[in-house]
């Protein structure tokens, strides 16, 4: 039994990772929404199919912990593909890059959902802290 659970224990860390991305992507995209300076920069509009489509995914994850890999990023992808125009259209409206909102955006270089390395730079690397 133990072998056994060992060989599924890499399968469940990966599905656990899937299940966070799109998780921590939701709940980003809502945190950035209600930030005070941003919350007016964005139409009522938006903000409101941003919401919709993060909480619908929020209570999609709730009643689905068990769909395949695929199924979670086909989500996200989705969910990325609403957010990011609007995300993009707000840099644009100020004039700046991505990188320039302080904490940066999910999904954009410098923010909560960027790959790992992205972004300034700053700070030690794992190896570093290892």
């Amino acid at each position: 039994m133990v072998n056994e659970a060992e060989k599924y224990q890499n399968e469940d860390e990966k599905q656990k990772e899937t299940i966070d991305s799109l998780k921590s992507y939701c709940f980003n995209m809502k945190a950035t929404l209600d930030e005070g300076n941003l919350k007016t920069k964005i139409c009522k509009s938006d903000r409101t199919t941003t919401m919709e489509k993060c909480n619908e995914n929020i209570k999609w994850l709730d009643a689905n912990q068990l769909a395949d890999k695929d199924e979670y990023e086909h989500r996200q992808k989705e969910l990325e593909g609403v957010c990011n125009p609007i995300i993009t259209k707000l840099y644009q409206g100020a004039g700046g890059a991505p990188g320039d909102i302080p904490g940066g955006m999910p999904g954009f270089p410098g923010g909560a959902g960027a790959a790992p390395g992205a972004g300034s730079g700053a700070g030690p690397t794992i190896e570093e802290v290892d």
